[in-house]
């Protein structure tokens, strides 16, 4: 696959998916995990909401209004901090700063820098805590002091959606590219994933890129599909969420399918990113909105689905864009909130430093 010449309105798109899907998915995070997609569909019955097409609505008293009442639906200003994001403002301070000469040891000293060990969860905030414990004033300092980095990948969590959700800026960055993508991707997710964790945001990343220079869904899942090893768990997740496409019942296999898996595996997430994605035949509304009523992890898939979504390049609808008035927030050190527009020329700028053709 060539590079591409992409118009510079699919990261603006990108961008605009990510965070919309995110905010989507956002207020109804912990009810998913605590009550489960029973819970979740019963609040969005009530709240008459199902199915999902538009922010979540407030319902008083009940768990979203204790959690995330500033990302419902008449609440939001801006997009409200949450990891998802920056996560993906983080990857692209690294490219500003490293370019494609970042290795993981540069991904641990922007987290030691800029990312706040209180906004980590799973396996992030483990390889955080080896890096806290184990590290030397030598390897802060930008020198080799022979701290084994591998250690930090050592953890319970090693092939949970952390990496996953870490992966789509080196897509977006690489259009038409997916091995440059996955590479970059590899080296940020090797920090704190193993396996099928680093599979999973190696198969983001290709995707990511794949989408814009490929004629449809399909063809671009099946150059993402060659960036993951064909006897992989994150190979059969993905067919299986494809096959789903059409399927009535998707989210009840789903849930049976992967009944096993904590709600933030690598595995049963990539599924459903992969068949709301199929599932809603380019309508963007759809494509979120599904990710996120079918439960588990959802900001994250919200704001996956609708960050490759965008990559198409065909218009967010203003009902998802205008509540959060392109004000981004975001928990990094330094940064409290940025804008959508400097967020994008950034992005476009990184993407032509480093061979990438936008206009």
């Amino acid at each position: 696959m060539n590079t591409v010449g992409v118009e510079a309105v699919c990261i603006r798109t990108a961008w605009q998916g990510r965070i919309s899907g995110c905010m989507l998915g956002k207020p109804v995070e912990v009810l998913s995990f605590q009550e489960g997609i029973a819970g979740l569909e019963m609040y969005l019955r009530e709240a008459q909401a199902y199915p999902l097409r538009n922010y979540v609505p407030l319902l008083e008293g009940s768990i979203v209004e204790r959690t995330e009442k500033l990302s419902c639906r008449d609440h939001i200003v801006r997009s409200e901090p949450d990891d998802d994001i920056n996560y993906t403002v983080l990857a692209l301070l690294l490219l500003e700063e490293k370019g494609l000469s970042f290795d993981t040891d540069d991904v641990a000293r922007a987290w030691l820098r800029l990312l706040p060990a209180g906004t980590t969860w799973t396996a992030e905030r483990a390889a955080y805590r080896t890096l806290l414990c184990e590290m030397s004033d030598e390897f802060v300092n930008g020198e080799d002091a022979g701290f084994d980095l591998t250690k930090c990948s050592d953890n319970d969590y090693n092939d949970w959606i952390g990496a996953q959700i870490r992966a789509d800026l080196y897509g977006w960055v690489c259009p038409g590219r997916p091995a440059l993508a996955v590479e970059l991707a590899t080296r940020d997710a090797s920090l704190s994933h193993r396996g099928e964790g680093v599979h999973a945001a190696a198969f983001i990343a290709a995707l990511g890129a794949a989408i814009p220079a490929t004629e449809n869904l399909d063809a671009a899942l099946d150059v993402a599909l060659d960036y993951v090893p064909r006897n992989s768990a994150v190979n059969a997740a993905v067919q299986f969420g494809w096959g789903l496409a059409t399927a009535s019942d998707a989210v009840a296999q789903l849930h049976e399918k992967y009944a096993d898996l904590p709600p933030v595996h690598a595995l049963n997430n990539l599924a459903l990113v992969v068949w709301a994605l199929c599932s809603a035949n380019g309508d963007f509304s759809i494509a979120i909105g599904n990710a996120v009523a079918a439960g588990w992890d959802t900001d994250c898939n919200g704001a996956t689905v609708g960050g490759l979504s965008g990559l198409t390049g065909n218009p967010i609808p203003e009902k998802w864009t205008k509540p959060w008035a392109g004000r981004v927030a975001v928990s990094l050190a330094g940064f409290s909130e940025l804008q959508l527009e400097d967020l994008v020329t950034r992005t476009v700028a990184v993407a032509e430093s480093i061979g990438g053709q936008y206009e």
